[in-house]
């Protein structure tokens, strides 16, 4: 179990080895055409600042050459807002005094039929606070066997489950399952995650072997930005993470995200760092470069500008038109959000803008830009958009 393997490594001394980090040791990275995890904390380090634009143009020629100027579409679908837990960030907190949802059976199909209205998504991402004794497994598959004449690809992203409830809901479509183990700072984890289920670290972070056990087609998995002020050592324990599941798990496929903390209507907490744009680009491009197959997800906690211009540089997959409250897109428009989302143009607005940049959305298939050599290739013999400078980075990612 990962667990086990993550006591071996120290937070203390990782983010020791990241800080000591020269632009030698960046340049050496950004020779190699595979990196390791050693060569994954110099790209994120400070030090390698000064090379953004180099950084800019090796992520994007790995991207075109690895998913073409492809970008999968998906569109989240809350159906509960009930939850057991007390993170300390999240706006549905235990304690947060607010109407708890849990979608019937009739209003979950009556928000596929609103989605199918906005765009011709096929790839539907179906959230949950954690409470599994009113919204647990059972319900789960129901949700899911009522998706299945409407979506084509269906992923979860819900409480951590045992191996045989991956695998029960891998007989009702499941086709993936996202995951954020939020900080990767054990001494500090119970800090945000108080109490419920989701206190328990081991459980969480070994809820990825499980599904790897389950045989999931895809795993995803993230770090939320502004937990811990060492935002570099998180997503580095990410990227050991992630090399972990791709040796034991090799015929999963694998997406990563970073989002950064926006408001949520528990507003008690403040971030304990905010990320800056051109941070987030360096750590877009650090792990295109590092991992050339890992899916990269932005979802609309980003502002449009920043999504659309990171489309062409790394990011492979985005959600669009996003409702991030239970019921939103049909049964309850105006309940509470778990945060607020940045970007709120409309999916279609979204396509326009990916074409403009020269992206082609894809609405189906979530996981089929993994086979997309043959569309990488053909893409390369077309015209490229001109990559960015320094001064247009400089520009683009100003201090948030």
């Amino acid at each position: 179990m990962f667990s086990d393997e993550l006591e071996k490594i120290s937070w203390e001394e990782t983010t020791a080895r990241i800080n000591a980090k020269t632009e030698a040791d960046v340049r050496r990275a950004l020779s190699k055409e595979h990196c390791d995890v050693d060569d994954f904390m110099a790209l994120v380090s400070p030090a390698a600042a000064p090379y953004l634009e180099t950084m800019a143009r090796l992520s994007r020629k790995y991207t075109e050459e690895r998913f073409g100027k492809t970008m999968s579409m998906f569109i989240p679908l809350y159906i509960t807002n009930s939850c057991t837990n007390s993170c300390v960030y999240c706006g549905f907190h235990i304690s947060n005094p607010m109407r708890r949802t849990i979608l019937t059976e009739e209003e979950i199909e009556n928000e596929y039929k609103a989605i199918k209205k906005l765009a011709p998504f096929e790839n539907l991402l179906i959230v949950t606070g954690e409470n599994p004794a009113k919204a647990g497994v059972p319900y789960l598959a129901r949700a899911l066997d009522l998706a299945k004449p409407y979506f084509s690809n269906l992923k979860i992203e819900v409480m951590p489950l045992k191996t045989e409830e991956y695998e029960e809901l891998k007989a009702h479509g499941m086709n993936g399952v996202i995951c954020f183990q939020e900080t990767y700072h054990k001494a500090n984890y119970n800090i945000y995650h108080p109490r419920g289920m989701k206190s328990k670290f081991e459980w969480r972070v070994n809820g990825f072997d499980r599904m790897g056990q389950a045989g999931v087609h895809s795993i995803g998995m993230g770090v939320l930005i502004g937990l811990e002020k060492e935002w570099r050592t998180d997503i580095t324990m990410m990227a050991y993470h992630l090399r972990y599941l791709q040796k034991h798990y090799w015929r999963t496929k694998y997406s990563v995200n970073f989002p950064r903390m926006r408001p949520s209507e528990n507003g008690g907490f403040q971030p304990n760092v905010v990320m800056s744009d051109r941070e987030l680009a360096q750590v877009t491009f650090a792990m295109r470069i590092f991992d050339h197959d890992v899916d990269i997800s932005y979802s609309t906690r980003e502002p449009a500008a920043i999504r659309d211009h990171m489309a062409t540089l790394g990011v492979t997959t985005m959600s669009a038109e996003s409702k991030t409250e239970p019921g939103g897109y049909y049964t309850y428009p105006q309940a509470l959000e778990q945060f607020h989302v940045s970007d709120e143009r409309t999916a279609v607005e979204v396509e326009k803008a990916l074409r403009k940049v020269g992206r082609e959305p894809v609405w189906k298939d979530w996981d089929a830009s993994f086979d997309l050599k043959t569309v990488g290739k053909r893409e390369q013999r077309k015209a490229r958009l001109p990559l960015p400078s320094e001064s247009d980075l400089s520009k683009s990612y100003v201090k948030c």
